[in-house]
């Protein structure tokens, strides 16, 4: 502690002893150089794996993925998806049903996602698969439920997870189906137009 020695007998001469007492009150911890930054997160790898939306064809996002700062801070772990009660509930990729049930009240899914460490989850749900069955993409997994739950309108919440870790859902689509736009037909050359 030689360096702090030196500083201290430096603020009595420049400052005096009341200073001196005021800053041998602070803890020893406040006294310690300040830690390196931590270095910044490793990008999140999630493969565009997903071969359809898991309700309509590409539903507006009433909320999007707002991750939180600490594992128990408030957030938002996926998306919220709007579609009506009734719309049916499709796996986003192939996969193996880890959960249909209820948790809280609310009918959930979850599907791990075949060859990678994800799986997703779709609430609220009335499931029309069970635990253990195998789906493909595009597979309906159950129906949105109606409920009063936190969309201003009927939505369906959907998540990704990789072990105890949330995931923006969205990375799991490729940019053709995030961004695709209306389909447009092309005239057919050598076809006479309709008469009318």
């Amino acid at each position: 502690m030689p360096l702090m020695r030196r500083m201290m007998r430096r603020l009595l001469c420049w400052a005096g002893p009341p200073t001196v007492l005021a800053v041998l009150a602070l803890t020893p911890a406040t006294w310690a150089r300040a830690d390196p930054p931590a270095p910044a997160p490793a990008p999140v790898r999630v493969p565009p794996i997903a071969r359809a939306w898991p309700v309509g064809v590409r539903p507006p996002v009433l909320r999007g993925w707002e991750p939180p700062a600490t594992a128990y801070g408030p957030g938002h772990r996926g998306v919220d998806l709007s579609a009506p009660a009734g719309s049916a509930v499709r796996a986003v990729a192939a996969g193996r049903v880890s959960f249909a049930g209820r948790v809280a009240g609310q009918g959930v899914v979850a599907v791990r996602l075949a060859g990678t460490d994800l799986r997703t989850t779709y609430e609220p749900v009335r499931a029309s698969v069970k635990k253990g069955d195998a789906v493909r993409a595009g597979d309906v997994v159950g129906t949105v439920e109606p409920s009063g739950t936190h969309c201003p309108t009927a939505c369906v919440h959907w998540g990704l997870l990789r072990g105890e870790t949330y995931l923006d859902p969205l990375l799991l689509l490729p940019p053709w189906l995030l961004h695709r736009g209306p389909s447009r037909l092309l005239p057919v050359w050598g076809v006479p137009l309709p008469a009318g």
